[in-house]
């Protein structure tokens, strides 16, 4: 057993009983390296790794490996979501080495921290020569290893930074049709997405392009949008059994999965589906709603109201062995013994065909059609069929309960909670249903109980008890945000103080007036041997985004506007730099709030939080919400409140109409459609 047995990490804890000595990342790690002039090897993955899984069997468990990583190696396993520092900072150095990245991803370092030479998952046989070799080298001629290193790390400091100037005007928001215009270009007009495998969900992409569409009167974006929303839906991709999505498709179709579910993917995807349900009320998107709740409420659900991180890709198949995707797929003979008479139509609408066929015998269900054309053809109503595909769903679910599930990641991180708080709020604001901002409150009093501390930093991540690991700059600008939609859904001004105080903890520990962007690190945490600036949105939005996001609704709703000035000056900073818009969609969000067509509306007066429920039913991303049931100091309530009425109050750009105490007329006002009509005139 080696050091790993003293982590809480599932990850690391996966790892303990390999005959590597492997230690966490740490001070004393480190200077261990430095005292006996060793080189390092950083080995980071995650729980639900599948390839992480084969490369453990293959090398990690293997003593002919274990012997030479002892003796010459100072061995260190991260796990890259609890050190997101880390994994980005040795990322660039792979991707700069190597021209791609992915997990595992395996590093060697000098007894500095300096990388010389990395990669993603290696075989045995050529994991063993490129120790050899790379301990051979730093024997006979390590001045070549240092030379290396510092050619390397002048590349990372430079990976990915927009280079600071003075503040200028921003372009129109208009300069974002030709962006999008190129972006359209690679979209994928027969199951939406990108037209590209593997296929990520990327659900930042369609929140701006569905309000993009929106905003713009775009119905080709709108329609695309909804394709993609619809396949995803149907594919193999989301688990129509159990709920949830997996973390991408290796696919086109969305068909097949690589099985892992992550909390960030289902929170996102829950967002996203809700604002789609608020524009199109198409009840698939409701019923996914539905789905991610109980996926996450049986599975992922702490009884503290916490978050579990994932379910692992990979599950124990009949003979006892672990294998992908084991306790998802089906085989024929199975679903027929279950479903009986049923079985030829459950085949028409769930593809036990040659279109649904993964591998060895198994199928992943995938929907090709709408049930309402199966309907037709089979002769039955589509209510009659839509009951019958629940009712083949719960069967197999319980079926499928008594199969070896996954291997839960227990551990609890802050910046996915938020994401999976937020996709609550939003829940609720496009159904109402009580059980989504139950769950979301309950969240949020953990987060503020437990992983926020009295000196005012937030952990990174809690286990067994104890919160740990100073937070990153992502957990502060999600939970910030978290608590804005969550004020929103409720004007409990309490979440919106909350989302200032991160806010402003942000501004005094992160953002660096040089670069003119906010540090992933705390400047007062741990310095690792580059500093790391995320901008670029990915499968999870940057931090820089997020926050700038969050400072831009606040400087409004605070009247500050040093919080306006610094989430413009780094969109300025980025808007040069945005050669490929699904890297930077959530900025072409904050670019979008300064059309002509955004509005602010304050509701005041003690009906305020039975009115929000109705205005938040809609779909309106080009206004801001905020209001209050009694008198406010917030500056944007300040002097609204009228006692024994209600209020409602439509700006723009910081002036007010005259208030209407009619909700028919204030939502004529925010519509679209006036705003042309106003622009027109």
């Amino acid at each position: 057993m080696n050091l790993l047995h003293l982590e809480t990490s599932p990850y690391l804890l996966q790892h303990a009983g390999n005959p590597i000595h492997w230690k966490a990342w740490n001070e004393a790690s480190l200077a261990q390296a430095r005292t006996e002039n060793k080189l390092i090897i950083v080995s980071v993955g995650y729980s639900a790794c599948h390839w992480c899984h084969v490369m453990e069997h293959e090398s990690f468990e293997d003593n002919e490996v274990a012997q030479i990583m002892n003796q010459h190696f100072v061995s260190i396993k991260v796990d890259r979501e609890e050190r997101p520092d880390v994994d980005a900072t040795y990322m660039k150095a792979v991707q700069l080495m190597t021209g791609q990245g992915g997990w595992p991803m395996n590093v060697v370092l000098l007894p500095n921290g300096r990388p010389v030479w990395g990669g993603t998952y290696f075989r045995k046989n050529n994991w063993i020569e490129a120790l050899n070799q790379l301990q051979e080298l730093f024997a006979s001629a390590p001045e070549k290893m240092i030379d290396y290193a510092e050619k390397l790390l002048e590349g990372i400091q430079h990976t990915g930074l927009v280079q600071p100037t003075t503040q200028g005007e921003i372009p129109h928001p208009a300069n974002i049709k030709p962006l999008v215009e190129k972006w359209a270009k690679s979209f994928d007009w027969d199951y939406g997405g990108y037209a590209r495998a593997p296929k990520f969900m990327l659900p930042n992409n369609y929140l701006f392009l569905q309000r993009y569409g929106f905003q713009t009167k775009t119905q080709e974006l709108l329609d695309f949008t909804d394709i993609t929303l619809k396949r995803m839906a149907w594919g193999g991709l989301f688990d129509t059994v159990g709920g949830g999505f997996s973390r991408y498709s290796v696919d086109m179709e969305w068909h097949v999965p690589h099985f892992e579910k992550m909390l960030y993917d289902n929170g996102q995807l829950m967002s996203l589906y809700a604002e789609a349900y608020k524009r199109d009320k198409n009840p698939l998107y409701k019923e996914v709603i539905e789905k991610i709740h109980f996926f996450i409420e049986t599975e992922l659900t702490d009884n503290n109201g916490a978050f579990y991180s994932a379910l692992d890709a990979d599950s124990l198949n009949t003979v006892g062995h672990l294998e992908e995707g084991a306790f998802y797929a089906w085989e024929k003979q199975e679903l027929k013994d279950l479903l009986g008479v049923d079985f030829d139509l459950f085949s028409e609408v769930f593809n036990i065909n040659e279109f649904g066929f993964w591998e060895d015998g198994r199928f992943v269900l995938i929907q090709g059609q709408p049930l309402e054309a199966i309907a037709q053809e089979a002769g039955i109503s589509a209510e009659a069929l839509q009951q019958k595909k629940w009712g083949w769903e719960k069967k197999l679910y319980e079926v499928r309960e008594l199969r070896a599930k996954p291997r839960l990641d227990d551990k609890i991180l802050t910046s996915w909670n938020a994401i999976m708080l937020k996709g609550y709020a939003d829940a609720y604001k496009a159904l109402g249903d009580e059980t989504y901002i139950n769950t979301a409150r309950r969240n949020a009093a953990f987060i503020i109980n437990i992983l926020w501390d009295a000196n005012g930093n937030l952990w990174r991540t809690y286990k067994n008890g104890t919160a740990k690991i100073n937070g990153f700059l992502e957990d502060y600008a999600h939970t910030a945000d978290a608590f804005i939609s969550l004020y929103e859904a409720t004007l409990e001004e309490k979440w919106l103080t909350y989302a200032k105080q991160l806010t402003d903890y942000c501004l005094e520990h992160f953002y660096d007036e040089e670069r003119q962007f906010f540090t992933f690190a705390s400047a007062d945490g741990e310095q690792l041997v580059s500093q790391h600036y995320e901008t670029e949105d990915n499968v999870i939005p940057a931090s820089n985004s997020v926050l700038g996001n969050v400072l831009y609704k606040l400087s409004l709703l605070y009247d500050n506007s040093y919080y306006e000035k610094i989430a413009l000056q780094m969109l300025y900073l980025i808007i040069p730099n945005t050669d490929y818009a699904s890297a930077f969609s959530n900025w072409l969000n904050l670019w979008l709030q300064l059309s002509a067509d955004n509005k602010e509306l304050a509701v005041c007066g003690e009906g305020a939080a039975e009115a929000i429920k109705r205005i938040n039913s809609k779909y309106l991303p080009h206004v801001i919400v905020a209001g209050s049931t009694a008198d406010s100091t917030l500056p944007f309530l300040q002097n609204r409140f009228v006692k024994d009425r209600l209020m409602f109050y439509v700006c723009q750009n910081r002036a007010c109409n005259a208030p209407t105490t009619d909700i028919n007329t204030a939502l004529s006002d925010l519509n679209l459609q006036q705003c042309y009509l106003k622009k027109q005139k």
